[in-house]
């Protein structure tokens, strides 16, 4: 049966492997190995002039890690993946395959603070400039921000931490005007929940991470093309330069676009710069995240059925003062999310905590199932004060722009009993409540 014809819950479990080119082996096998036997020199010959597809070493590529990059391709809909050893690895050598040159990224202040940071810090280090704008659902004031030379409109399907909605369709379309590709940073969806592809993107990036793996035991990035953009285009010369790498058995020079024409976008990052710079991801990382895809329907789907009976809790709770999650009714993002996200949002929200710092870090330190930790997508409950952590690095001016309010606590659920994380809530609630009364008594002894 062709696995084009298979669907998603099928994938996610046999996508990619073929058991009869692996000993037959049931699990795919860890090929932990750092480099692999050229045969003979004719067959040396043949690798290197990529008339043979093989593999030659790991830090190039792997067989664990290339059934990773294949499943991954084929539930998102993709022509082609990369797999690296970290999300941030896969944003920078994303951004950098396009705008190597010099160049501009258009991008929104909707993004994980880290991803904020690295534009600022790095990337105009390298003559890569990053524009913000953040009417980005606007097409007709999008369109305006696009100079001749941007390179890409880079977004998060989901935003971290206050979880607005891309219009991937209608970004799509205005980028598509300007020649330029639309990037997605799908982390906080996952492929289960929303597959950028189809609704026009170009090049989608995963932390893996967060919920494509869900355990919270790896490191990992993945980036893939949809092989529909034209590189060809005039703005984008790099892919046409002819490489003496890729040359043919008669030594005739050619470039990527000739000789991947199907992938010619994450196989430019393989050659360059995950040859070069080197984040590989290693075998044995890609084997914990290929188990971890085996259940991400069944996690995530749980994972928004607890979301949205904490969500419902804290709605009541009085020390809340406002939640942000696409899904609820006054949420300005709720039609997108209709959309783009019809079996849920995500496992990810934010809400804002009525009370001081101080009454903000009692209650923090008085979970006790929640994980206090700066990662999201884990089986496991997590909290963490993000302006505080995971946006810390970002001015209280570049905090307002991004709409983070000093109160923000974000959360994301995980796998545990719905009815033991609300239990867990409330305690630490009262026990905010508590000390705030005894303060309040104290403080009125004083003045008698």
């Amino acid at each position: 049966m062709s696995q084009k014809n298979l669907k998603f819950d099928t994938l996610k479990v046999r996508g990619g492997y073929d058991s009869s080119r692996h000993n037959h082996s049931v699990s795919v096998p860890i090929y932990e190995t750092a480099a692999f036997d050229l045969g003979s020199t004719d067959r040396a010959k043949r690798l290197f002039s990529f008339t043979e597809p093989g593999f030659i070493y790991t830090r190039l590529s792997n067989p664990t890690v290339e059934v990773l990059e294949q499943r991954v391709a084929q539930l998102d809909g993709a022509s082609g993946a990369v797999a690296v050893s970290s999300g941030m690895a896969a944003i920078t050598y994303t951004l950098f395959n396009l705008a190597e040159n010099g160049g501009r990224i258009l991008t929104t202040p909707y993004l994980y603070g880290g991803t904020l940071d690295g534009f600022k810090k790095l990337y105009p280090k390298f003559g890569i400039s990053i524009d913000r704008f953040k009417d980005f659902n606007n097409p007709e004031a999008l369109a305006k921000e696009i100079k001749p030379d941007t390179r890409a409109v880079f977004v998060e399907s989901i935003s971290n931490p206050n979880t607005s909605v891309t219009d991937i369709e209608k970004i799509a379309e205005v980028a598509h005007e300007h020649d330029i590709p639309l990037v997605v940073d799908n982390t906080f969806a996952t492929p289960y929940l929303l597959n950028p592809i189809k609704y026009g993107a170009d090049i989608v990036i995963y932390s893996a991470t967060k919920a494509l793996n869900g355990h919270g035991n790896i490191i990992a990035g993945i980036i893939l093309e949809s092989g529909k953009f034209n590189w060809a285009n005039g703005k984008f010369n790099h892919f046409l330069e002819p490489y003496y790498t890729l040359r043919d058995e008669n030594d005739r020079y050619r470039n990527f676009l000739e000789l991947f024409p199907d992938f010619p976008f994450t196989t430019r990052i393989r050659m360059n710069y995950l040859n070069y710079f080197g984040s590989s991801l290693s075998p044995f990382d890609a084997y914990l995240a290929l188990i971890g895809l085996e259940t991400l329907s069944e996690r995530v789907k749980k994972q928004v059925e607890n979301t949205e009976k904490v969500i419902g809790y804290l709605e009541k709770n009085d020390r809340v003062s406002w939640i942000k999650y696409p899904n609820l009714k006054n949420n300005s993002y709720k039609k997108l999310a209709e959309k783009y996200l019809p079996r849920g949002a995500g496992s990810v929200f934010t809400f804002g905590f009525k009370g001081t710092d101080s009454e903000i870090d009692k209650f923090l330190n008085s979970l006790e199932l929640f994980s206090y930790h700066t990662n999201v997508g884990d089986s496991r409950s997590l909290i963490v004060n993000s302006p505080k952590t995971t946006h810390s690095e970002l001015t209280p001016e570049e905090k307002k722009l991004s709409d983070l309010l000093p109160n923000t606590i974000r959360v994301s659920i995980g796998l545990e009993d719905a009815g033991d994380l609300i239990d867990d809530l409330e305690q630490a609630f009262k026990k905010v409540s508590e000390t705030s009364e005894t303060r309040e008594i104290r403080s009125k002894e004083v003045i008698r």
